[in-house]
């Protein structure tokens, strides 16, 4: 130790030393894959939330009224998230819930900030509607080719026609096996179950509380 620090009191060489130790421990950076974890569990959180609500979505069972305006139009099925969620699993039985995925794109695709616009466009169309894309929808050659054109000069209304064509292949198709399948019946079968049920049981009450009054 040099002549100067030494004849410094012994409180203030260890306040010196703490005082370094602070500094070298701010001067530290978090390691690269620490940071990566934590992005990792931050998202693997999200997503957790997300299949959750997902989850919680689909396992609500729709009232009376709910089923009867189902079997009015489709647009009433489109509406209702519990709609689109039942016929969501309808379209997966029959390996078409694609056609739900790019709907349900083009409708968030309108929402996107202009700024991010063009490379949200890009990825719907790489995904849904060029040809042999990952989950290529059913379009004529026209609607694609005139939605390629859009994409040109990306605006919220480029994936109109084609959505639109989805939307009624959905209707014109896919909604009328959906009446007739085994979760519709099921549904109504359900219903009805339930309302016999209440009839019996308001029955009951008024019958114990006409016994009640005659003892």
């Amino acid at each position: 130790m040099c002549k100067g620090l030494a004849t410094l009191p012994a409180t203030c060489l260890k306040s010196a030393k703490d005082i370094k130790h602070k500094i070298s421990f701010l001067l530290q950076k978090p390691e690269p894959q620490s940071v990566d974890q934590k992005q990792v569990k931050e998202k693997a959180s999200t997503a957790a939330s997300a299949a959750a609500a997902a989850a919680a979505a689909a396992k609500r069972v729709p009232n009376a009224a709910e089923v009867e305006k189902w079997k009015e139009s489709f647009s009433h099925v489109m509406s209702s998230n519990t709609g689109r969620t039942v016929f969501t699993s309808f379209l997966k039985s029959e390996f078409s819930e694609e056609n739900m995925d790019f709907w349900t794109a083009c409708e968030d695709y309108r929402k996107t900030a202009p700024s991010k616009l063009a490379t949200r466009a890009k990825q719907i169309y790489q995904q849904y509607v060029e040809a042999d894309a990952p989950k290529e929808v059913n379009l004529d050659a026209v609607t694609r080719d005139e939605t390629r054109q859009n994409m040109e000069n990306a605006c919220p209304s480029c994936f109109d026609e084609a959505q639109k064509m989805i939307y009624t292949l959905m209707e014109k198709d896919s909604y009328r096996r959906f009446l007739k399948s085994k979760v519709v019946q099921d549904l109504c079968q359900s219903q009805t179950r339930t309302t016999h049920d209440k009839k019996e049981k308001k029955s009951c009450d008024e019958n114990r509380q006409a016994l009640a009054r005659g003892a």
